[in-house]
């Protein structure tokens, strides 16, 4: 079945689809190794997440106008609301496009316009989150937030991604200080490939709201007992994860079982489905068959993603309530089942 959920780790650049990157290469006159999605599509085996942001960047000078950027995310916010989601809370890397010479008004004029007709005509929720690429340092991030300044209606909060190791959270606190006193949210990619010190960091240095990734979290005790203590979501990613060799090579031996054990708030999201295999729902499929998750846990999961939303009280409870529905709905088929068998 389709949970309803909220997806809050979703870069929208990583939604590009082969297809999408053939046509807007074409029409913007950029070259690519192969226009044959298929054979493209091929080329997503990675070794670590940085020969996936290799692929990933070089894909991105494909996307060159407003009509790109709106066509990119409204694809992406249609494709959710069909699988589930209710709530998208996603990321884009100013820094990629203005690096490869698109203003960033024209950025924010695409996606906005998209998140705006998606409202519209989808029912769907959506904002934005501006996501500095550690990798360029905190002087260019710095740099970026200023620019991004005339803008500020348009994102509701910052977030760091990008190369993790050799890049800790610390750098950025200075442009995370600004942020907060903007008023912004600010959450920060943290523990997926580097240790626990880059979590603490995070929470301690950046002040964030929820942890991406975090599953290095699980090998220091009094950081579980912190984000348990202090309700500190984190958005997991286990398709992502295991395409990206950052955990076990099976499914069913991710980690997210132990994460629920330790009563820590979870939530599930896709990352870069364009790469890794699914969007939510088929996050969702695939982990209640390989983790054997049941209704309640995976209802929990669903639960957790719109309590870790940014997102007001009255609104959160909309969404709560269909998820006991799906709940509902979801415990009389299992009981319906079991009495056919």
């Amino acid at each position: 079945m389709k949970w309803p959920t909220s997806e809050l780790h979703i870069h929208i650049e990583g939604t590009i689809e082969s297809e999408f990157l053939v046509a807007a290469a074409r029409r913007n006159d950029v070259s690519l190794p192969t226009y044959d999605p298929a054979e493209l599509t091929a080329r997503y085996v990675f070794a670590d997440l940085q020969s996936f942001l290799d692929v990933h960047y070089s894909n991105l000078t494909v996307l060159r106008t407003e009509r790109d950027f709106h066509d990119l995310a409204f694809g992406y916010l249609k494709r959710s609301a069909a699988g589930g989601v209710r709530r998208a809370e996603f990321f884009f890397d100013p820094q990629t496009h203005v690096n490869n010479g698109v203003p960033l008004e024209v950025v924010f004029a695409g996606l906005t316009g998209a998140v705006q007709e998606a409202r519209e005509t989808l029912g769907i929720s959506a904002d934005i989150l501006l996501s500095f690429l550690r990798d360029l340092g905190a002087d260019a991030a710095e740099e970026t937030f200023r620019a991004a300044m005339p803008f500020r209606d348009q994102f509701i909060g910052v977030a760091l991604d990008s190369t993790e190791i050799g890049y800790p959270p610390s750098l950025f606190e200075k442009v995370y200080g600004m942020a907060a006193a903007e008023g912004l949210h600010r959450v920060a990619h943290a523990g997926e490939e580097a240790g626990p010190d880059y979590v603490w960091e995070a929470l301690d240095l950046l002040g964030v709201e929820r942890i991406d990734h975090g599953n290095r979290a699980l090998e220091d005790p009094a950081l579980v007992a912190r984000l348990r203590d202090e309700r500190i979501p984190l958005t997991v990613c286990p398709l992502s994860n295991v395409a990206l060799r950052t955990a076990p090579p099976r499914l069913a031996d991710h980690p997210l079982r132990r994460m629920i054990d330790e009563g820590l708030v979870v939530t599930i999201s896709s990352d870069d489905p364009a790469y890794f295999g699914g969007y939510v729902d088929d996050n969702f499929d695939a982990i209640e068959r390989e983790l054997a998750l049941t209704p309640v846990e995976l209802a929990r999961l669903a639960a957790n993603s719109f309590e870790a939303s940014f997102i007001d009280d009255e609104t959160k409870a909309g969404y709560l309530a269909e998820v006991g529905e799906a709940l509902a709905t979801a415990e009389s088929v299992a009981s319906t089942r079991a009495l056919r068998e």
